[in-house]
């Protein structure tokens, strides 16, 4: 089974788990939670997001 990693917070998804979502471009996002699913409903950065990966990331730079 292929490893994939959550589109806004950088975890790594067991098989089985998390939700595909879609747009109608044709971008596909694999989300592994309710909390990802809804700040990325919300329009939320994830480099603006403390917990997440990116965010960390951003918050060592500056």
């Amino acid at each position: 089974m292929e490893q994939r990693k959550c589109s806004f917070c950088g975890d790594m998804l067991e098989p089985g788990t998390g939700l595909l979502f879609v747009k109608k471009d044709g971008a596909a996002y694999y989300l592994c939670s309710s909390k990802c699913q809804n700040n990325m409903k919300l329009g939320r950065l994830p480099r603006k997001t403390i917990w997440t990966e990116k965010g960390r990331m951003e918050q060592k730079r500056g």
